[in-house]
């Protein structure tokens, strides 16, 4: 097949992933492959492929003769993943400072800025891609390929979770906090610290949920 085939059934991968991520394709909602296609415009075929890439990682079901259905991210599979992430982000704080860069350490320090800047103004929707983007840089600045990995797709299956906490001013002005304290630590080279400070964040995140509901969370 050509490349251009496997592209465009990465594309529709993306897209239906994103839906169901987001909540758009709820759970035990069936996926079907001449709506979808219609949809994004697209032949069967790169749908049919996205859908078994999908089953593979677990968000879909596909049963023989019936169709496609959505499994989803369920409300334990969100607690799981903080739980991981607890471990996961202070190990990558802690190998990001040991070779944080300083042109990173720039960029991180220009997120904070624009974080404050839009904390002020309440504008929540960018409050929300500046914090995704200093995970992105957190996890570049660990060197790890693999570690990355894993922990952006963890960022994305929480992200209709994160969108809602970051919702709340108090919420928002402790995870700033928060992530100028790891930055600080990165900057002095000190991975004990940073691996602390990130794992209490995440712990920090988890306690709010608490407070919040998980199950309101997910609505």
């Amino acid at each position: 097949m050509s490349e251009e085939h496997f592209s465009l059934s990465g594309q529709v991968f993306g897209r239906i992933r994103e839906g169901i991520l987001s909540g758009k394709y709820a759970a035990n909602e069936e996926l079907k492959e001449k709506t979808l296609g219609e949809e994004f415009g697209v032949s069967r075929t790169p749908v049919r492929e996205a859908l078994r890439q999908l089953e593979l990682e677990g968000l879909v079901s596909i049963i023989p003769n019936k169709g496609a259905y959505v499994i989803g991210v369920s409300l334990q599979d969100i607690k799981d993943i903080y739980e991981m992430r607890c471990l996961l982000e202070g190990l990558c704080a802690s190998w990001a400072a040991e070779k944080i860069t300083q042109e990173q350490l720039a960029e991180l320090d220009e997120n904070i800025f624009l974080t404050e800047f839009h904390a002020e103004k309440e504008n929540w929707c960018q409050m929300v891609e500046l914090d995704n983007r200093f995970h992105e840089l957190l996890y570049q600045a660990s060197g790890s390929r693999e570690l990355s990995h894993v922990l952006r797709d963890y960022h994305q299956y929480v992200q209709r979770v994160r969108k809602v906490s970051l919702g709340y001013p108090k919420r928002v002005q402790e995870s700033k906090e928060e992530h100028k304290a790891i930055v600080e630590a990165l900057r002095s080279k000190d991975p004990k610290k940073a691996q602390e400070l990130a794992t209490k964040h995440i712990r920090n995140t988890i306690s709010n949920m608490d407070r919040l509901g998980w199950e309101n969370m997910m609505k």
